[in-house]
């Protein structure tokens, strides 16, 4: 209207139209006033960048009709009549849906049965059994590590579903024979509307919002993958997650120079921090196939957001999966060590090695040291200071950390008198193997920054 009102009237109308509407998309033009009917402040910038204040919200009140003195108030009529429309409009439907449910649970008791566990927020039997394990000396990338972990969990538990961003044999994010989540009507082969798998394209962002949404629900767990490096361009779909405390579980491979001759452009750096950064998401760097099937295992058992940080390179399984799934969920927790450790050596993910390798030389020099893997700094904070104490001894002051990123938190564990390995830079395009010795993070550096550390 051209006092900057809407035609309510019409708009209900245009939008019963659009509704009927089946073979193509309607748009529907309102012209409006911001702000309207605001007197004074309708139609300029201050009614959206600010509150109307006291005075104009009393006088908007008069031009409506409505009492200026009252607030949170509703004429009694007003209420009266939504509430006999909602109930006419719900009572009826409402006894339909009831008697069909009741229908349906007869009929498919099982289903019935899984429905009741999925509401309860149940696991479902055979969950802790089902996660893969590794003998100590096998090779296995941990993206590899991680789609075991998704199929063999996915055979006890239907609810888990997911998908990549284009990216789903790179990041082993396929669930085997799950088919793909698509009408009935696509010609893919494997289409079906009960699928498992969900192909975000590369979409990034959608990726992170859709998985979201669907985790409002909180009958289902989901999770997505795509490159580490990526993860920037869904960075807001994973802070309002973080933010909502969403069940999602976002893999992201390729987490460092490891990914070797795709260079820079796809070395992540500093993303870990960036991620670490974010409240109320769970980072985990998982060091070998064991470390990573216990993250999925805990992952699952939590309600909480969680990002799985995975190599494209084999990496030697050094822990067991007893003492992985008891340490990855604290979050960090003693992998060697020595009656009076005189250093501290802690790394994540595929540095973990690079700290046990460390540790042997160190032994044969005289130097006693403690090997402290840290999968989830996260998890590990939330432990008590009696735990966190008992692993990052306070009385020993020398301390080196390892990781294959931005050097920036790891201040905060080994304080004044300890010393961080990482890289401050872009990476390069190179065998990851030489990449590693060119940037230094080796087993002879960490040696040398470990009697640094104990000199200083």
């Amino acid at each position: 209207n051209e006092d900057g009102s809407v035609d309510v009237a019409q708009l209900y109308h245009a939008m019963q139209a659009a509704a009927a509407e089946k073979s193509r998309p309607t748009f529907i033009r309102v012209r409006t006033t911001i702000g309207w009917p605001a007197p004074h402040a309708q139609n300029t910038a201050k009614s959206h960048g600010s509150a109307l204040g006291a005075e104009e919200v009393a006088a908007t009140k008069v031009v409506l009709g409505l009492d200026p003195n009252e607030t949170f108030a509703f004429p009694d009529t007003l209420l009266a009549t939504v509430r006999s429309r909602l109930t006419q409009r719900v009572v009826a439907a409402r006894s339909t849906w009831e008697s069909s449910y009741q229908s349906w649970r007869a009929a498919q008791p099982d289903r019935a049965a899984l429905l009741d566990r999925l509401r309860a927020g149940e696991l479902p039997p055979g969950f802790d059994s089902a996660f893969p394990s590794y003998e100590i000396g096998s090779s296995v990338s941990t993206r590899k590590a991680s789609g075991e972990a998704i199929n063999s969990v996915a055979a006890v538990m239907p609810e888990l579903w997911g998908g990549s961003a284009d990216l789903a044999e790179s990041n082993n994010t396929t669930i085997e024979g799950g088919k793909s989540f698509l009408p009935s009507t696509s010609k893919a082969p494997d289409a079906s509307p009960y699928g498992r798998i969900l192909h975000f394209g590369i979409r990034e962002h959608a990726m992170g919002a859709i998985l979201n949404g669907i985790s409002l629900d909180g009958l289902t767990r989901v999770f997505g993958g795509t490159f580490m490096v990526f993860s920037d361009y869904m960075r807001g779909a994973v802070r309002l997650s973080a933010l909502m405390q969403t069940s999602v579980t976002f893999v992201w491979t390729h987490d460092s120079i490891g990914l070797g001759e795709d260079g820079p452009t796809h070395q992540p750096i500093e993303h870990l921090w960036s991620l670490r950064a974010l409240p109320g998401l769970s980072v985990v760097r998982p060091a070998d196939a064991n470390e990573t099937s216990a993250a999925w295992h805990t992952t699952l058992r939590s309600r909480r957001p969680v990002g799985l940080i995975l190599t494209r390179q084999n990496v030697p399984t050094l822990v067991s999966a007893e003492l992985a799934r008891t340490g990855v969920a604290r979050g960090g927790y003693i992998l060697a060590d020595s009656s009076s450790p005189a250093v501290l050596l802690m790394a994540t993910g595929s540095e973990v090695q690079l700290v046990l390798e460390a540790h042997l030389a160190l032994a044969t020099d005289g130097i006693s040291s403690r090997v402290i893997s840290m999968p989830c700094l996260e998890w590990f904070d939330e432990q008590d200071q009696a735990y966190r104490d008992s692993v990052l001894l306070p009385m020993v002051k020398a301390r080196v950390a390892v990781e294959a990123g931005a050097t920036l938190g790891w201040w905060r564990y080994v304080g004044d008198r300890g010393r961080v390995i990482g890289i401050d830079h872009f990476g390069a395009s190179a065998d990851q193997a030489v990449l590693y010795h060119e940037f230094g993070i080796t087993a002879e550096a960490i040696v040398a920054a470990a009697k640094s550390s104990l000199g200083a």
